[in-house]
């Protein structure tokens, strides 16, 4: 069976749980679960009984929601659906990185496999979105670089930018008006006392930027060698 054949609910549904694991080990609760797709808790709790039924799901009371394997291979059928889409836009119809999330949450429902498979083809079987995230290969495949949360990186270090995560559209506004792309290499330096801010520099000799605490874990980077 075909993705295809899922509501737009459960494909929704699928992608969420999936999503919420992929850089995080942290288990997946209803409520984030809620949070991820905008609903109410009792919503997403009802979608989650329904996905355990049909064996796409396993969530026992009280415990984390999981995805079965039939569930993942259909979760990460979609969240390459989404990427690919996202990054036909950018490459091709020259939206820019911040618009792209909403137009490919309506369209990744629409198109159909053999459209995926064209777009991966025509965009030259590209490994990144937009935003840095791996794309799924058509085996389902998932590489994810070797990086971790800018938060975490001690001062005076030099990283290189590998992802932004598109949750926050005025982030990635705010990164694209300073020139800040994924494959730059920063320097990190503290921020000022008692702000829980730091500051990046771009490399060679670009412009400086403080970054709160927030701001930081939502950029993930790795070490320059």
């Amino acid at each position: 069976m075909s993705v295809s054949e899922l509501s737009a609910s459960h494909q929704n549904y699928l992608k969420a749980i999936w999503s919420l694991t992929e850089w995080s080990d942290a288990p997946v609760t209803p409520s984030d679960l809620a949070a991820r797709v905008g609903v109410r808790l009792s919503t997403a709790s009802d979608a989650v009984k329904k996905l355990t039924e049909q064996g796409l799901a396993h969530h026992e009371p009280y415990g984390a929601i999981s995805l079965s394997e039939q569930g993942r291979e259909y979760a990460v059928m979609m969240v390459r659906r989404h990427r690919l889409i996202e990054t036909f836009l950018v490459s091709v119809l020259g939206y820019t990185w911040d618009q792209v999330h909403d137009e490919a949450e309506t369209l990744e429902h629409a198109v159909s496999d053999f459209l995926v498979e064209r777009l991966d083809r025509y965009l030259g079987y590209p490994r990144r979105d937009p935003h840095g995230d791996p794309i799924p290969a058509a085996d389902g495949t998932v590489t994810l670089p070797d990086a971790f949360p800018l938060v975490d990186v001690a001062p005076n270090s030099r990283v290189r930018i590998e992802r932004i995560s598109d949750d926050d559209p005025g982030l990635l506004q705010y990164f694209s008006e300073r020139g800040i792309d994924i494959g730059d290499d920063v320097e990190v330096r503290a921020g000022s006392p008692y702000s829980d801010a730091i500051e990046i520099t771009v490399l060679p000799a670009g412009e400086t930027l403080p970054l709160g605490e927030i701001a930081a874990a939502q950029v993930w980077v790795s070490p320059l060698t």
